[in-house]
């Protein structure tokens, strides 16, 4: 197969490419890379054959494709239209990661996990969790990692509880987890609701605090604080970007921005690495994302 060259198509529903996932495929040794934007769900069966059939099927999955996006729901079903175009022997290979965040949330959840067994031996079994910032991208993809991992799950809603209470029948349809469903629209709302909480995920808009030193003073019950976003101020008070595991008060360790993209980058940077030198074809989504993360989180 040495004379045939990996390639990777890229292709986002948006206007543009994502910059970061181009970065990335280079660093993980792709030399050949095509974006496509702004492509349409009814275009990725012919997309996906014109990849397939133009290759000899011994090098089919040497053609990675790489669908990103901000749209969760709209990446899978994007990959799902591509894999039911495929058949044997023209296999390639899919991965999806829209906005990065199916990695992302995988190395948030193994985080915390990692964290949760030092004073839960049972890690996510059974843990309450709450996602703030539930329907985000991130969000959204956390709390089903979490719910898959035993996790009692709560999406929190900054809104009116339709919004969440939606992404919930969503997710049961399309991943059959049971979630639960909260409205935090003030301080008083979050007083009200952290005191259940051993675990509390910020995964909201960049540079928003979402829960104070005020909020997180309700929440003893509180284990592992984790946040997402690396543009001050925090979204968790006393939780900073690099923190890796640091005491938060009480019981309660903080795993901030930084120290989850670390584990985000190894990651995707190890899939695309896996997908560029395949001699089988494969289907990458979070729970792949999610098992790797596990393991190198060790």
């Amino acid at each position: 197969m040495a004379d045939i060259a990996p390639i990777l198509h890229v292709i986002s529903p948006l206007r543009h490419v994502s910059p970061f996932d181009v970065n990335m495929a280079l660093d993980a040794g792709y030399t050949t890379i095509v974006p496509y934007p702004d492509v349409r769900l009814d275009e990725m069966t012919d997309l996906t054959q014109d990849m397939m059939f133009s290759r000899p099927p011994s090098h089919a999955a040497r053609t990675g494709l790489f669908i990103g996006g901000k749209d969760a729901g709209l990446a899978l079903d994007m990959a799902d239209k591509a894999a039911s175009a495929l058949f044997p022997p023209f296999q390639i290979s899919i991965f999806v990661d829209p906005a990065g965040s199916f990695t992302t949330a995988a190395a948030m959840i193994a985080e915390v996990e990692k964290k949760l067994k030092t004073t839960r031996p049972d890690g996510l079994s059974g843990a309450k969790v709450q996602v703030y910032g539930a329907t985000g991208v991130v969000g959204g993809i956390a709390a089903v990692i979490a719910a898959q991992a035993g996790a009692h799950v709560t999406l929190v809603s900054h809104r009116e509880i339709e919004a969440v209470e939606a992404k919930a029948r969503e997710f049961k349809t399309r991943f059959n987890v049971t979630l639960g469903t909260a409205a935090a629209r003030d301080d008083a709302e979050k007083r009200a609701l952290l005191p259940d909480a051993e675990v509390a995920l910020a995964c909201g808009k960049a540079g928003v605090q979402i829960l104070t030193r005020e909020h997180l003073a309700s929440a003893g019950k509180l284990l592992v604080a984790a946040d997402v976003n690396a543009v001050p101020p925090s979204g968790i008070a006393g939780v900073e970007a690099l923190d890796d595991g640091k005491s938060i008060g009480g019981d309660a360790v903080g795993i901030g921005a930084l120290a989850i993209g670390h584990l985000k980058y190894r990651v995707q940077h190890e899939l695309l690495k896996r997908m560029r030198g395949t001699d089988t074809p494969l289907v990458i989504g979070f729970e792949d994302a999610f098992s790797l993360a596990r393991s190198l989180s060790l």
